[in-house]
């Protein structure tokens, strides 16, 4: 291994492929060698942005090079799955943005493949990181608080196939495999293992074919509890909001911010090296591929909550 680690980032003209780069440019011992997009002119317009050398169109023009040692992935989702599995079997380490997978199948396929690899392999399970909820992880290992509901809203007002850029993508956003699996891995990461969970939906959206609202409830092994809201109809405010109501305290989270239940803010500046979220995800990837270990959101600390996903799917069904 260089003393560099070398990165690229496929998908690198999307919202979270900017992210990802964002981050990265701020990470001693990150070097992105390389992006990828789906086509030439958006390759060179987002290398030429971020002063990167190489800029190729797909995935294979960055599995074939020699001067890559991990990939992030921020590609569409069903082709996570797919993907993933390519770069483990090209001797990559990967980071695939959340969700592994859009099927249970699929996530459990990919994680043999990793299991039978050396490779680091990462889901971008981001609030896993993000310093509201990092805070509130760190009280709960401390033992001074411990989790009885979480109340969740996630909404965004989604109709049509776009983006968090608000550009059109040739590909349909899904409430359950997608938005859902922030919450699910989030709320067993916090309160333990899930032990029961019920979901209902609302209409099928007659041209995208997903339902636009859910609902989904959650109990972990503590006895804790979880109620989810999804919509893709909330004209408003969009974003996931997450009150976590404890034993010691009430806490209410808006992704790297933390305010108490009297909507006071929390200073959370002192829980890590950042305060973006993205950023620490790449950290602690880049950290493991040098340390040699596992690393926080491993394929295999997330596979649970694909299971979860995928029984939640068949009461949907």
């Amino acid at each position: 291994m260089t003393d560099q680690i070398r990165v690229a980032v496929v998908g690198a003209n999307g919202a979270f492929g900017m992210k990802h780069l964002d981050g990265l440019k701020n990470i001693e011992g990150a070097e992105v060698t390389v992006v990828s997009a789906t086509s030439q002119e958006k390759a060179d317009a987002v290398a030429a942005q971020y002063g990167v050398a190489n800029a190729v169109v797909g995935l294979e023009g960055v599995l074939e090079r020699d001067d890559v040692d991990a990939v992030i992935l921020a590609t569409p989702t069903g082709l996570h799955a797919e993907q993933t599995q390519a770069v483990l079997a090209a001797g990559k380490h990967v980071q695939v943005e959340i969700p592994l997978a859009d099927s249970l199948a699929d996530a459990e396929a990919t994680l043999a493949v990793a299991e039978a690899t050396d490779r680091v392999a990462m889901v971008g399970h981001t609030r896993r990181f993000n310093p509201s909820h990092q805070l509130v992880h760190d009280k709960i290992a401390a033992g001074e608080f411990n989790v009885q509901q979480m109340d969740v809203q996630t909404y965004f007002f989604r109709r049509t196939n776009t983006n968090a850029k608000g550009e059109a993508r040739s590909w349909t956003d899904h409430l359950l495999w997608h938005h859902a699996a922030h919450t699910v891995d989030l709320f067993a990461y916090q309160a333990g293992k899930i032990v029961q969970a019920n979901a209902i939906q609302g209409p099928i959206h007659p041209e995208l074919g997903i339902a636009m609202d859910m609902s989904i409830q959650l109990k972990s092994e503590s006895g804790a509890i979880c109620t989810l809201s999804l919509s893709f109809n909330n004209d408003g405010p969009f974003g996931t909001f997450f009150r976590y109501i404890g034993d010691t305290a009430t806490y209410i989270a808006r992704y790297d911010d933390l305010f108490n239940g009297k909507e006071e803010q929390i200073d959370v500046s002192h829980v890590a090296v950042s305060m973006n979220g993205i950023e620490l995800q790449d950290r602690e990837f880049i950290a493991a591929i040098r340390e040699g270990r596992e690393l926080n959101s491993s394929l295999r600390q997330v596979i649970d909550c694909y299971r979860v996903l995928g029984q939640l799917e068949e009461q949907l069904a």
